[in-house]
């Protein structure tokens, strides 16, 4: 009798070990189903690869602020003018990167290993497509023609050059070609003496007759011309040097004469401080029409930026709104724009537009032709629990390459720019 209910009882647990199995893998199948894939997941639902997440979305994480399991990401700008258009470019806020060029991974052209920094992970013709309108470019006279190196002391270096930079201004107007709405703004850090380099440089690159020109920009801080008054003259590419004389010798915009700007790295990041640029005008000036706003530290990090534009990105917008005099900064330039803990740096692009344009805290609620103040019903996202732990971080709008990878600046790299030479590299 013993015997018999023995075997029972192992009959018993067998049968229950095969019912909670088949329930788990019941639970896991039903998880799988329902989980969202193949484009069909959306902003900070979990994903597994870049094809998960919806159209302009990629599948990332943010480790350093505890995320490290995969959720889809904005990696695309809502363009301002398509929802409230008309209106003068300097109402509108645009996205900058910040040393455009410098790219991770490039490959050195020069034959030897690149000592430098990185500031960015996607090409340049990438960063127009996913809505920069602002390109940062270093240019230097190098191997008889003019280069884009990261560099310092006015020199570029074969450790420090990246490509000649006819190159990145063929992709922009290549950009500018296929995209006859668009407007484009570039801010050369200038060390080229070679004269007309750059003034020859545009026209080879065959940018020339999208030139905004200088003649028609506002002195005295007035109103710019309206989008679309510029889009019908074509005079969709703005140009500014760091070099006064060049406005003079070859037409190309002193960028303090017209621009005014912060801090650039660690100084620009400090919260509750906004100072100007020693170039630059006080940031109340009322002189200059346009605000350019730095917003990346000296030592450019990846697996930090998605730290760096949370939500201490929109104290810092607000911190530098109320320095400028409640000027709203037209151009935010960043470090790896497209990280984030969710929105990142287009969701403040879009609450900098709404405020400004319509009265909205987002741009997506704005409605062409209403009142200022009207605004749509838009429910912003929350964050979501994230269970999936598949997959890695991988850009589904178009890294150049899996942005798995972490980059650090080796030791050696940075004791050989801590010291005031690195200031050159900002």
């Amino acid at each position: 009798m013993l015997a018999c209910w023995t075997d029972y009882l192992s009959l018993f647990r067998v049968t229950a070990a095969i019912g909670y199995l088949f329930l788990l893998l019941f639970s896991f199948f039903i998880t799988v189903y329902t989980a969202c894939f193949n484009g069909n997941c959306q902003l900070l639902d979990s994903c597994s690869q870049a094809t998960d997440c919806g159209p302009g979305l990629y599948c990332g994480n943010c480790p350093s602020l505890g995320k490290s399991q995969p959720f889809c990401t904005r990696g695309q700008a809502i363009m301002p003018t398509s929802i409230v258009g008309g209106l003068p470019f300097n109402k509108y806020s645009w996205l900058m990167t910040h040393n455009s060029f410098s790219i991770v991974d490039a490959p050195s052209l020069q034959g030897v290993q690149r000592l430098t920094f990185y500031n960015q992970e996607d090409t340049v013709t990438n960063q127009l497509m996913n809505g920069v309108r602002g390109l940062m470019l270093d240019m230097y006279d190098f191997n008889d023609d003019i280069w884009l190196c990261h560099s310092f002391r006015g020199q570029c270096f074969n450790f420090t050059a990246f490509q000649p930079a006819i190159n990145t201004l063929r992709e922009v107007e290549t950009f500018l070609s296929q995209n006859p709405s668009e407007i484009v703004t570039i801010v050369i850090e200038d060390y080229v003496h070679t004269p007309k380099g750059l003034s020859s440089l545009f026209v080879n690159a065959g940018l020339d007759k999208y030139w905004f020109p200088v003649s028609k920009m506002p002195k005295k801080g007035e109103d710019w011309p309206t989008v679309n008054e510029m889009v019908q003259a074509n005079h969709r590419l703005l140009v500014f040097t760091s070099v006064a004389s060049k406005e003079a010798e070859e037409g190309i915009a002193y960028q303090w004469k017209y621009i005014l700007e912060n801090e650039a790295g660690d100084p620009g990041v400090k919260p509750g401080s906004c100072p100007n640029r020693k170039e630059s005008r006080p940031l109340n000036s009322k002189s200059a029409s346009l605000f350019l706003m730095n917003y990346f530290p000296s030592y450019p990090v990846e697996t930090e930026a998605c730290k760096e534009h949370s939500a201490r990105l929109a104290d810092m917008i607000s911190t530098c709104f109320k320095a400028a005099g409640s000027m709203m900064p037209n151009f935010l330039a960043v470090n790896f724009y497209m990280r984030s803990d969710g929105g990142g740096v287009f969701y403040d692009l879009d609450s900098m537009n709404g405020q400004r344009l319509c009265g909205c805290n987002t741009i997506a609620a704005c409605q062409a032709g209403a009142p200022f103040g009207s605004c749509k019903n838009i429910t912003m996202p929350s964050s979501s629990p994230m269970t999936n732990t598949a997959g890695s971080f991988s850009g589904s709008v178009q890294f150049s390459k899996s942005a798995s990878t972490i980059y650090y600046p080796n030791q050696f790299a940075i004791g050989f720019f801590s010291i005031p030479w690195m200031l050159f590299l900002l």
